[in-house]
């Protein structure tokens, strides 16, 4: 291979994902074909670990399968041995796609080699641990790596101590903690204030004031009122009411001034304990001793808790805000509905109405995240109570905005409250599109409303509003499943005629529903269309299609259908499926035939059948149909004589070539 590397790395990466999705189902999984790949590009002897490198990274980065069988295939050639830019653009690759086992088992190779790695790639690894929730296992890594702690960098380190106070390590962000002191890394308000908010909790609070002097004495610069505030709300949280009493003044002198915020959490604390002159005392002192909050502060602390993923943390503040009545940017409480609402739908509903009684609006995107969070929850009726309280102060006034409201009423199974909102569109003078008829049209299957449906299928070309791939594959799988597979049919003509090409979904639906009502010649046509259209999109249509003819027993028509396309290795599965239905039926004569005509056309294929046929023995519920099919082609010399089909078992097996 006489090429730049560049070019070797750019050819080698794509013959792989070529190879790879021509493979059947597209797994990206690696394989020996494309271990025969690359035997024929010839690569073998211009391999060497930078070569490897440049074909990961970056035409593999996103195909982390390929990545790491590529990587493994080069470790099995002789004389080669990966170095540390081969290891890092693997690592890097394995990073990005997550796969945590995967990044384990070569980080424990890159320490048995004594492999030195950049200190990039273990800020990469860290981060994915902390995103993938791995914290305990970011921390490792991190240890590891002690003497690269400096260069991995403050922004790194206190993302994990962060992550591991949130997800409840506090010993371990501890032991970071002190780490970071040691080497001299400085903390920062977020990271620093996660963790002093949790330890606080489980902890005696005079450790808890050692931390703070800690920091005070590293020439760390933290926000001293946010530090406050998040040590007052974790001893309230944990019913410690008294020291967040005492804890105020001890703050307050080591210049973490607790603002307004912080003395309303603990007089809220008091009020709600029933304890009414604490609570005065707690407001007298706010009074006296607090400061106003600046937004500005928590404006920059709610991001950063949200860009980090501490979604607990930004709850539990956003409560604070919300229900102190502290003042709050709009563009602040949307970032903070739509990050919480994923775990904490309650309090989005919370922060919402909160936005809404301040004269305030969501966003388009943030009511779409709230809206499929409350449908992910089961809380369909807070969902219907936001919508109807937008309607009510005019939120909804155009196509885009109506849209969001049907649809999800329409995912959430509110067929009435949906057509209600078609209704009010078309009075405020927004003529719906398809997009809102889709919505519709679904949710009337889904709730076997075929009737409806219909009628607004009416309605749309009345409207001039076309109906796209959606909305035909919607009534031919409705009709198809409902004993109306002439009318999916004459859908099927009509999106043709329009130009709207079919897909998978449409040729199953309606081929499955045309068999069901034995209308075969119908099937035989659409079939047909499919490989016109696409040869390959006919290849993922053929397996539902025999399965469906094999169920109804119409088998001849099943082995005129397969036969209308030449036989390949990779549609395999279609031949056996074929194949043990027959055998099933009895029909092992018919079996052998088909497999005969399959020799004639493609020696290749035929053992890939067999082979799957051989395999399939061990983990059937009947094998001797199959065996009597095996036992027959064993005769014709399709399979080795030294095979003992009566005591088969799983494995690989010597096949013959079929005779002609």
């Amino acid at each position: 291979m006489n090429r730049s590397a560049h070019e070797a790395a750019k050819l080698i990466s794509k013959a792989l994902v070529s190879a790879s999705n021509r493979s059947i189902p597209t797994t990206r999984s690696w394989n020996p074909s494309l271990e025969q790949t690359l035997h024929q590009l010839g690569c073998r002897n211009s391999l060497n670990p930078l070569l490897v490198a440049r074909v990961i990274d970056p035409f593999l980065l996103d195909h982390h399968s390929l990545a790491l069988g590529f990587f493994n295939w080069a470790s099995q050639q002789p004389g080669f041995s990966h170095t540390s830019v081969s290891y890092q653009s693997l690592l890097k690759s394995l990073s990005l796609s997550r796969q945590f086992n995967s990044v384990e088992n070569i980080l424990k190779q890159v320490k048995t080699h004594r492999i030195i790695l950049d200190s990039s790639i273990y800020r990469s690894v860290i981060t994915s641990l902390i995103i993938g929730k791995k914290t305990q296992n970011a921390f490792f890594v991190l240890s590891e790596v002690n003497d690269l702690i400096r260069e991995i960098g403050p922004e790194i380190c206190n993302s994990l101590l962060a992550a591991l106070a949130s997800d409840g390590y506090v010993e371990l962000a501890q032991k970071l903690f002190d780490k970071m002191c040691v080497r001299g890394i400085r903390v920062n308000t977020i990271g620093f204030g996660v963790f002093i908010g949790k330890f606080c909790r489980v902890s005696e609070l005079n450790m808890t004031l050692d931390l703070l002097d800690k920091v005070r004495s590293s020439g760390s610069v933290i926000n001293g009122s946010v530090v406050a505030l998040l040590v007052v709300n974790g001893l309230c949280r944990v019913s410690r009411l008294s020291e967040a009493l005492l804890v105020l003044d001890e703050l307050r002198g080591r210049d973490c001034k607790p603002d307004f915020m912080a003395y309303w959490i603990l007089a809220e604390a008091f009020r709600v304990a029933g304890e009414l002159s604490e609570t005065e005392a707690v407001l007298k002192k706010k009074r006296k001793l607090g400061v106003a909050p600046r937004a500005n502060d928590y404006r920059d602390i709610l991001f950063g808790l949200i860009s980090e993923r501490r979604i607990q943390e930004s709850k539990e503040l956003g409560e604070v805000i919300i229900g102190g009545n502290f003042p709050i940017e709009e563009d602040v409480l949307n970032a903070l509905i739509g990050s919480v609402s994923a775990t904490y739908a309650d309090s989005a509903v919370l922060f919402c109405k909160s936005m809404i009684d301040k004269g305030k609006f969501p966003t388009f995107l943030t009511l779409t995240n709230l809206s499929r969070s409350l449908c992910k929850h089961d809380k369909i009726g807070e969902m219907v109570q936001i919508f109807e309280v937008l309607s009510s102060k005019d939120y909804f006034s155009d196509l885009e905005s109506f849209n969001i409201m049907l649809s999800f009423l329409c995912k959430a199974g509110r067929v009435k409250e949906a057509y209600s909102v078609l209704q009010d569109m078309k009075r405020k003078g927004f003529y719906p599109d398809v997009l809102s008829y889709n919505s519709l049209m679904e949710a009337c299957c889904r709730e076997d409303l075929l009737r409806p449906a219909k009628r607004l299928w009416d309605e749309m070309f009345t409207n001039g509003c076309s109906g796209n791939l959606k909305t035909y594959n919607t009534l031919i799988q409705k009709c198809s499943e409902s004993g109306e597979a002439e009318e999916a049919y004459h859908l099927f003509r009509q999106m043709v005629d329009k130009n709207v090409s079919p897909n998978a979904t449409t040729y199953i639906s309606l081929i499955n529903g045309l068999c069901r009502e034995r209308n075969i010649e119908d099937a035989y046509e659409v079939f047909n269309k499919s490989i016109a259209q696409d040869v390959m999109l006919a290849q993922t249509v053929l397996t539902t299609v025999i399965s469906s003819l094999c169920n109804e027993g119409n088998f001849s028509a099943a082995l005129k259908l397969i036969r209308g396309l030449p036989p390949k290795p990779e549609d395999s599965n279609s031949h056996v499926l074929l194949l043990q239905c027959l055998a099933n039926a009895g029909e092992v004569g018919v079996a052998v035939e088909h497999i005969l005509w399959v020799g004639s056309c493609s020696n290749s294929t035929t053992q890939a059948i067999t082979k799957e046929l051989l395999a399939s023995l061990s983990s059937s519920l009947k094998p001797e149909p199959i065996r009597q099919i095996l036992r027959t082609m064993q005769q014709k010399d399709f399979i080795s004589n030294s095979i003992n089909l009566e005591t088969l078992c799983n494995r690989s097996f010597p096949i013959c070539s079929p005779t002609s």
